[in-house]
């Protein structure tokens, strides 16, 4: 019994040692390999683990980045040329009535198109990313307010096409899978719409594909890249704007591509130094050297802010309300309040201190926001806080009945089910039409109508189903058969 004993014991010893051995080891093997940070090994701690999420996922990007590409490669290019887009487009709108690119008479259908990095936004003050969510909240009201349409993206569709760049090839893809949507306008992410009645005047741009703030002498005349903003510009789509989207895209490639060209710039353009290339200088030397291929259908507008510069604004807001009110768009109420050089995400080109930056920003946004309050009877108790006061009473009725701007903003006439717009009534049995040409009278017309047509001007002769015909914006056409006009109604 006692030999059983003494071998129990044996084993349970031998077992005991099999355990404590490889905890013994391993415990002085950690000790080996930590820091000296601590003054005594039992006061050794397990190494923390630090994990930033833009530097890991910075990392993981950088191994997946494709080559740069050389001086000796192809030409970039965004895809394939469509030679016969306009055809193809004019084909799907005419499939597809249900999405006209004109919503209304004279209004087209707009897509505004913005974004940020895909990466968290911090700042040096800590707000970048509340900062962005503010500015694309005001997007969305001015986009509400007119019937836009609006895209937010975050992703890097192009990894050759970096930075400033990414807006390219995400205004092709979006071109290309609205055909819809007749203008696209871009809006850098730290652009706000301070003006929230204000719309461009669509009809003024019925010639040209690329509207940019701008001026003629400081792009044509002094060559310089600050003649512009690409920041804030509407595009139609169209062959010719896929073609300049191109062309403007292969200075982009990151990397030996792009340095080259930033010295190509720094010679061309009269006050720029000759690091890489960025999208703005590129589009002033397209304009200056092939002017002959795009300043036809580029508009230089400097009538209203489609950019404003920020700096010159922000100390103005309480001044403009005094004197003046919105709908105005130019520099008594600015239409677009642009923070260039305010990096609100942080970065080494920040051009002004941070906490500049981010007062003009809270005032802007405010500024903007007490626009679309007021519609709803609140405003902010001074744009330079949150805090909201009421300022009308509910009375039970609608808010625009006395106020001519809620009422264009609450109920635009283009939301509303049929046109608004008061026409002359025509409701006798004759209509006498006449055209003219330069001036003077070139011919006219008796023709009898079967039906009340309401009429306020007419728009050039279409033809439909090989007759000619009138359109009219009071929401009809006259269609001529046997000397006679037959009233057809029409939903726009």
């Amino acid at each position: 019994m006692s030999s059983e004993q003494s071998d129990l014991r044996g084993r349970k010893q031998r077992l005991l040692l099999a355990l404590v051995i490889p905890v013994a080891l391993f415990y002085v093997v950690f000790l080996s390999s930590s820091t000296s940070t601590s003054t005594s090994p039992l006061l050794a701690v397990p190494p923390r683990i630090h994990i930033a999420s833009s530097e890991v996922d910075g990392d993981k990007e950088q191994q997946q980045l494709p080559p740069l590409r050389q001086l000796t490669d192809a030409p970039y290019s965004l895809g394939p040329t469509v030679s016969d887009y306009d055809a193809r487009r004019a084909k799907w709108l005419q499939d597809h009535p249900g999405f006209p690119a004109f919503v209304a008479p004279g209004r087209p259908r707009v897509l505004m198109v913005t974004g940020s990095s895909p990466h968290r936004c911090g700042g040096s003050t800590g707000g970048g990313d509340h900062m962005l969510l503010r500015a694309f909240k005001n997007k969305v009201d001015y986009c509400r307010v007119h019937g836009f349409d609006i895209f937010y993206s975050t992703a890097v569709l192009d990894a050759e096409l970096t930075g400033f760049w990414t807006k390219l090839p995400l205004l092709r893809a979006l071109m290309l899978a609205h055909p819809e949507v007749e203008f696209l306008w871009w809006a850098d992410s730290d652009v706000l719409l301070t003006d929230m009645l204000f719309e461009p005047p669509w009809g003024k741009y019925a010639r040209h594909n690329l509207v940019l703030p701008g001026w003629e002498a400081k792009v044509y005349g002094a060559r310089s890249w600050l003649g512009i903003n690409a920041g804030s510009f509407v595009i139609r789509n169209c062959k010719w704007s896929l073609d300049l989207l191109d062309a403007w895209s292969r200075m982009g490639p990151r990397g030996p591509v792009r340095d080259m060209y930033g010295k190509v710039l720094g010679k061309a353009l009269s006050d720029r130094g000759a690091y890489e290339a960025d999208d703005q200088s590129a589009l002033v030397y397209l304009l200056v050297t092939q002017r002959d291929r795009w300043e036809d259908k580029t508009f230089l507008e400097s009538t209203y802010t489609l950019h404003g510069y920020w700096v010159q604004i922000v100390d103005r807001y309480e001044e403009m309300r005094r004197e003046w009110a919105p709908g105005l768009g130019d520099d008594r109420w600015p239409f677009v309040t642009h923070f260039v050089g305010c990096k609100p995400c942080g970065g080494e080109y920040a051009s002004y201190d941070a906490a500049q930056c981010m007062r003009g920003m809270e005032r802007a946004l405010n500024f903007a926001d007490d626009q679309i309050l007021k519609m709803y009877g609140f405003e902010h108790e001074s744009i330079n806080t949150t805090a909201v006061r009421r300022v009308r009473n509910d009375t039970g009725g609608p808010l625009d009945a006395d106020d001519e701007d809620l009422g264009r903003l609450l109920h635009p006439t283009f939301r509303a089910a049929k046109s608004t717009v008061q026409f002359r009534s025509i409701a006798a049995s004759y209509l006498v039409l006449s055209t003219r040409k330069s001036g003077k009278l070139a011919s006219s017309g008796k023709f009898k109508l079967n039906e009340v047509c309401y009429l306020w001007k007419w728009f050039p002769p279409i033809r439909i189903n090989n007759r000619d015909g009138l359109v009219f914006s009071g929401g009809c056409i006259l269609m001529t058969n046997n000397n006679r006009f037959s009233v057809n109604e029409q939903n726009y």
